[in-house]
């Protein structure tokens, strides 16, 4: 199946933007996450489709996958 995968902020540095990846059906968040080796530190959320969504949210064929990392401020 194919998910186009949006990285957000700090997580673009030395990777991309937007890409449509292929991953196998009824993969998970987690499956995605992992894959692109993100800092755990910096790891703020997922948002699936618009929608804010857990590591065990399995994942269907167009959705897309936006990646956020914390976000500071003062």
């Amino acid at each position: 199946m194919k998910l186009k995968v949006q990285l957000i902020g700090t997580f673009q540095i030395g990777r991309f933007k937007e890409e449509i990846r292929d991953y196998p059906p009824a993969t998970s968040v987690r499956v995605v996450v992992d894959e692109l080796r993100l800092s755990t530190p910096l790891f703020g959320a997922v948002l699936v489709n618009g929608k804010h969504a857990d590591f065990e949210d399995t994942l269907k064929d167009g959705d897309t996958v936006c990646i956020l990392p914390l976000l500071g401020g003062g």
